[in-house]
Parts: C-alpha cells; structure tokens; sequence
C-alpha cells in the first residue's frame, strides 16, 4: 500500500538508492516486483499520467521522476507494453539533466548512472550514439559496456527485440534467432 510518505520524491529516492541494492535495480524478481508495484503503483501512474509538474523544478526531484518515469514501470508492469510507457518523458528528462548541467553537478556515481538509463533505453541510433561518451564519462566501465551492447542492438535491429511481445510488433526471422542468444533479453 502506497503512505502518503511515499509520494514524496525523496521517499522515491530513499527507496531506490538506499532500501534497496544494485542487484535488486536488474534482476529479475518477482518479490521485488511486488515491492514497488505495492508502494508506487498509483505514484508511477500518476508520473506517466503527467501529474507531477512540480518534480520537474529540481535536480533530486527530477531524478526521482525518472526512477518513476523509466525504472519503476519495468518492475510494476515487467513484460508488458505498460512497462515502456514513461520511457518518453523519462527521456527527455535525461536529456535535459544533460542540458542544465545535472548530470555534471551530481557526484553519486549511481544517481549519474539513472540520469542516463532513459538514453540506454531509448530505440533511436542517434541518442544511443549520443550517450556512449556520456556513459564513459559518467558511469564505470562495466555501465558503458552494458550501454554499448544496448547501441550495438539498437544498431542491427532498429529497436530491442526482446520488447516486440509485449509490445505487440512481429519478431522477423533474425530476431528470433538474435532473442535465442544468452543475454539478448537485457
């Protein structure tokens, strides 16, 4: 159940950055699913909904729309078309984190990291392009070399192809045989 404690952006904050661990931000769990689908359910939809222009002020409070916006969907709606639904805004959040210096300012190697994830995220050649130096720069070698197998799919497919099921689209042949591959699911 969501407390109203957790509407807060640092409740969004404390939540990811310190109840829980870097293992648990891309696994694949389903108690850990059921964590965030319990206490930010209602606050994501209302992020995706737009409903949270006040969040958009602040550097803290911008990040913690982007954990609502581009992570916390993937774990409450995990292998749906609801799990892609914030990546829009959450992007373009990135990418303004990037504008207005955010992104340079903030010394947490792992809030770096969540600033960028929307840009890892996104099926466009052009922001994959784009942020490899920032990744570099930004976040560890094993980050950027994550980002880089996220460009290189991008590059092949024009898309990710593990999202074609829930997202509806057909998988060509290539695909197909690409998502048979170990760790093409991301």
């Amino acid at each position: 159940m969501t407390s109203a404690a957790d509407t807060e952006p640092g409740a969004v904050m404390r939540f990811w950055f310190e109840e829980t661990s870097p293992r648990q931000w891309f696994g694949k769990d389903p108690a850990f699913d059921q964590r965030v689908r319990e206490r930010f359910s209602d606050l994501t939809r209302a992020a995706i909904a737009a409903e949270l222009p006040a969040w958009h002020g602040s550097a803290s409070s911008a990040l913690a729309l982007v954990l609502l916006l581009d992570q916390f969907p993937r774990q409450i709606w995990r292998d749906t078309a609801l799990a892609y639904a914030g990546d829009g805004p959450a992007l373009a959040l990135s990418l303004r984190a990037v504008r207005q210096g955010w992104l340079e300012s903030d010394p947490d190697p792992a809030h770096r990291q969540f600033w960028l994830m929307p840009q890892m995220h996104a099926e466009d050649l052009a922001i994959q392009d784009a942020a490899l130096p920032l990744f570099e720069a930004f976040t560890d070698p094993r980050i950027t070399e994550f980002a880089r197998r996220h460009r290189d799919v991008i590059a092949r497919f024009g898309r990710f192809p593990h999202r074609n099921a829930a997202l509806g689209r057909c998988s060509s042949a290539t695909e197909l045989t690409f998502l048979q591959t170990p760790g093409s699911g991301f």
